[in-house]
C-alpha cells in the first residue's frame, strides 16, 4: 500500500486505517501476529515513530495487544469493536491443524525470495536465466492437438511419460516396469505420499545429519521422529544402523547419496554397497532421493542405490525440477509394484494426478532430447558459477571459514570460524538485501554453517553478496555496530 502524502489525513492515521482494514476484512484474523514495527515502517515508507503512534491508537481501541517477547497480535474483542459481533477464532483452528507450520526463518525465506533486488545466496533452484523458456514456448506452440490431453490421466501418470522415464532410468542403470513408476508433482509430493501411505504414526526416519529434510515438516507433521546418522566425506555411515533399529521401532532410511543437500557430499560406491548390505541385513527399507544426480560438474556420481538393489528394498525418487523447470512440478517414484499401487491410490485421492499439460511437456522434453541437451548446458553454466564462487571465497573467506569445493549440485557447505549467532547474521544479511540459508535449518547443531548456492545469483550479485557477507561476519564477530 502507498500512503497519500498529499492527503489532509495524518500519516499515522492512514497507517491506523490500513491496519484496521486488514483486521476488518479478516485478512489479519484474531490471533494474527502483526509484522514488526520496522517491517511496517519499511513497507509503508514511513518513520518508525509514525507506526508506533498508529499502533498505540489501535491498542487503546482494543484491536491489538503487545506481549513481551511475543510481538503484537490481533486480540479477541476485535470484531466486537469493528463489526459489533465476535468472530470465529481462526487462530485456534490454525493451531489445531495437524500439519506443522514451517520454521519462522523458512517462512521468512519463502517470502523474501520475491522481494525486488534480493540477492538469493541460498536458493535451491536454477536462475531464470538458466531455464529453457524459449524451447518450452516452442514445444507448446508446435504441440499437435491430437497428443494434448486436458483431462485427467491414469493414476500412475501418462503412459507415454512413464515410458520416457523408464528409458531415462535405464541410462543410469535402473531397469523397471512401467507399473513400478508413479508420476508425482515433484519430489516433495513423493515424500508426502510415502509419509501418508507407508509409515505409521511414531515411525522413525534415519537420515544424514545435517539433512534437507530437517528444514521441512512433511514427516514431523505425522508424528514421526528423526534420528541423525553421521556423515563424512564418503557419505552416510551405516555402522550404527543396527543399534538405531533396535532402539527405534518402525524405522526407514532416507538418504540423498548424490550431491547431498546441504553438504554436497557424494556417497562413494563402496559406501553405497555397505549401506545396502547393512539395510538388507536389518530389513530396513531405503528412500533414495536422487534429484541432484544429473547436476554433476566434474564426473557422474556412482550407480544409484536402486540400480544396485537386488531385493526391492529401495524406493527411488527423481525429478525434472533441478534441470528443466521447478515450476513444471514433475517427478517420479520407482519401487515395488504393490507399493506404487498404494501411493498412486493416495495420489488420486489427493489431487487426481499431476498436471496433464506438465506431463505432456515433460514427456516431450525427454523424448526429443531437450532434457539431456539442456542438462549439458546447465552443467556447463553451473561449473562456471561454482568456480566463480570458489574464487570469491578464496579471496574473502580464506581466513574466516572452511569449505570443500563440490563436484556437483548447487551448494557449498561453508563453516565459519567465528562463533556468531546465525539468526542475527540471517537478519542483518536480509537487511542488506542478501538472503541466506543458515545451517541451523538443516541441523540445530550446525550454528557455524551456511548453505551457499551458486545456482541462482549471477556472478556480479555473488561478488557483491560475498563482499558484504564478510563485512557482516567480521562485525558480528567483533561486536561492532552494523550500519
Amino acid at each position: 500500500m502507498e500512503l497519500d502524502r498529499n492527503s489532509t489525513i495524518p500519516l499515522h492515521r492512514q497507517v491506523e486505517n490500513y491496519i484496521k482494514k486488514k483486521i476488518s476484512s479478516g485478512e489479519w484474523a484474531v490471533g494474527t501476529k502483526l509484522p514488526s514495527q520496522r517491517s511496517l515502517a519499511d513497507s509503508l515508507a514511513v518513520n518508525r515513530s509514525t507506526v508506533i503512534t498508529a499502533l498505540e491508537e489501535l491498542a487503546a481501541l482494543g484491536l491489538i495487544e503487545g506481549r513481551h517477547g511475543g510481538g503484537t497480535k490481533v486480540i479477541n474483542n476485535t470484531w466486537g469493536l469493528v463489526a459489533r459481533r465476535k468472530p470465529a477464532d481462526w487462530g485456534n483452528y490454525v493451531e489445531a491443524g495437524r500439519y506443522k507450520s514451517n520454521l519462522p526463518m523458512i517462512r521468512k525465506i519463502n517470502e523474501a525470495e520475491f522481494y525486488p533486488g534480493m540477492i538469493r545466496m541460498g536458493t535451491g533452484e536454477l536462475s531464470p536465466a538458466l531455464l529453457p523458456n524459449e524451447r518450452f514456448a516452442g514445444l507448446l506452440k508446435n504441440a499437435p492437438s491430437g497428443l494434448l490431453s486436458l483431462g485427467y490421466q491414469e493414476p500412475k501418470g501418462d503412459i507415454r511419460l512413464r515410458e520416457e522415464i523408464s528409458r531415462h532410468l535405464m541410462a543410469i542403470g535402473i531397469q523397471t516396469e512401467l507399473s513400478s513408476i508413479l508420476v508425482v508433482s515433484g519430489a516433495l509430493q513423493a515424500l508426502q505420499l510415502i509419509s501418508i501411505g507407508l509409515l505409521d504414526h511414531g515411525s522413525t526416519l534415519i537420515l544424514e545429519k545435517p539433512s534437507y529434510l530437517y528444514s521441512i515438516h512433511v514427516f514431523q507433521s505425522l508424528g514421526m521422529r528423526f534420528v541423525g546418522l553421521p556423515i563424512d566425506s564418503d557419505g552416510m555411515r551405516p555402522e550404527k544402523l543396527s543399534d538405531y533399529k533396535k532402539q527405534y521401532q518402525g524405522s526407514i532410511v532416507y538418504t540423498i547419496p548424490s550431491f547431498h543437500n546441504p553438504t554436497g557430499v557424494v556417497m562413494t560406491e563402496k559406501r553405497r554397497r555397505e549401506l545396502l548390505l547393512e539395510c538388507g541385513r536389518e530389513r530396513l527399507p531405503i528412500i533414495e532421493d536422487d534429484v541432484y544426480r544429473d547436476l554433476w560438474l566434474d564426473a557422474p556420481p556412482p550407480c544409484t542405490l536402486k540400480g544396485m538393489d537386488q531385493s526391492g528394498n529401495v524406493l527411488y525418487i527423481g525429478s525434472l525440477s533441478k534441470i528443466l523447470s521447478p515450476g513444471l512440478r514433475i517427478g517420479w517414484v520407482v519401487g515395488p509394484a504393490p507399493v506404487i499401487d498404494r501411493l498412486a491410490d493416495i495420489k488420486m485421492q489427493s489431487d487426481y494426478g499431476a498436471s496433464s499439460l506438465s506431463q505432456w511437456a515433460a514427456e516431450e522434453s525427454l523424448r526429443t532430447g531437450l532434457y539431456e541437451e539442456h542438462a549439458c548446458f546447465v552443467r556447463e553454466q553451473l561449473k562456471a558459477r561454482r568456480d566463480d564462487l570458489a574464487e570469491l571465497l578464496d579471496q574473502y573467506f580464506s581466513d574466516i571459514a572452511a569449505w570443500r569445493i563440490p563436484t556437483g549440485g548447487f551448494y557449498v557447505w561453508l563453516k565459519l570460524v567465528p562463533k556468531i549467532d546465525p539468526h542475527l547474521l540471517f537478519e542483518e544479511a536480509l537487511r542488506h538485501g542478501i538472503l541466506l540459508n543458515p545451517g541451523v535449518m538443516y541441523d540445530r547443531g550446525a550454528r557455524q554453517y551456511l548453505r551457499l548456492s551458486y545456482a541462482y545469483a549471477a556472478s556480479e550479485e555473488m561478488k557483491k553478496a560475498i563482499r558484504i557477507l564478510r563485512k557482516l561476519v567480521m562485525e558480528l564477530a567483533g561486536g561492532e555496530k552494523i550500519t
